[in-house]
């Protein structure tokens, strides 16, 4: 995005409806930007006290603010790990799946929804804007931008051509069951769920990629329970995460214990493998 030019052409835009329109727009952009940037800030004040052995008056000094500001500044501005999901605003997509009934209404299923909820939950803990979308079943690309996709390769192109696109990990329907398959051992990963006798417990896949200048983040459980394990690993371990991977592309699978519907813990069942 150019946006020096849609700047302008915001301000001289004729139709007053569109112009509001694209105006709103805009300014979600540039309030990403500038939250990114707040973290940047932060980012190189703790690097310059780090690596350079600066001391936070002469870092403030040097940066023209107040020690007092800098204070500020490392103690409210968004953390390092916001960027695993890049810069945003960002598009936070699930299946629309098709009815079955007499009336073959389409819908949105309720876990799925959950899902996609607990994702702008943690957005929001981010400082990052969380654009919402559906997946129609026939979708094979992700929107433009910074994007979640909740997506199993089984209700949708694009859940499979990303999983496909994954060197490490991939995921496989064999003997009635799906399954989470290394494919460089060809090891396998099926949900407790499908065990005999069953656990309360699932399994799900993540993968995180940098596709030029955007993230696109992927998840997908065996079953519903297993995204929500991924999102639930994401939430309480997000800075340890990053602070392994940074910004490499690289998948993993979580494991997740069940109260009912609830996940009451997460943990990694392997990987990160980074790509």
């Amino acid at each position: 995005m150019n946006e020096p030019d849609d700047f302008n052409a915001v301000r001289t835009d004729p139709d007053p409806v569109r112009r509001g329109r694209r105006a709103t727009a805009l300014m979600a952009v540039y309030q990403q930007r500038a939250a990114e940037l707040a973290r940047l800030r932060r980012e190189a004040i703790e690097e310059a006290h780090r690596n350079q052995g600066l001391t936070y008056t002469e870092i403030a000094t040097a940066l023209g603010i107040t020690k007092g500001r800098v204070t500020q500044i490392r103690s409210g501005a968004p953390s390092r790990e916001r960027a695993f999901f890049g810069v945003g605003p960002v598009h936070v997509g699930v299946p629309l799946r098709e009815g079955t009934d007499d009336r073959m209404r389409s819908y949105v299923d309720a876990a799925d929804l959950a899902t996609q909820e607990d994702v702008e939950t943690l957005l929001g803990t981010l400082a990052l804007n969380a654009e919402p979308f559906t997946i129609p079943p026939t979708m094979s690309t992700p929107p433009d931008g910074d994007t979640v996709v909740i997506c199993g390769p089984k209700s949708a192109p694009i859940g499979a051509e990303l999983m496909d696109a994954d060197p490490k990990l991939g995921m496989v329907r064999d003997g009635g069951r799906w399954w989470i398959v290394d494919k460089a051992t060809g090891e396998r990963f099926g949900s407790p769920m499908g065990d005999q006798p069953p656990e309360h417990a699932d399994i799900g896949y993540l993968s995180r990629r940098r596709d030029g200048d955007r993230v696109i983040v992927h998840v997908a459980g065996i079953h519903s329970p297993g995204s929500r394990g991924v999102v639930h690993y994401l939430a309480h371990h997000l800075a340890d995460l990053y602070r392994t991977t940074g910004d490499e592309s690289f998948s993993l699978a979580v494991r997740c214990q069940l109260d009912g519907l609830t996940i009451t813990s997460s943990e990694i069942l392997t990987g990160p493998h980074v790509w």
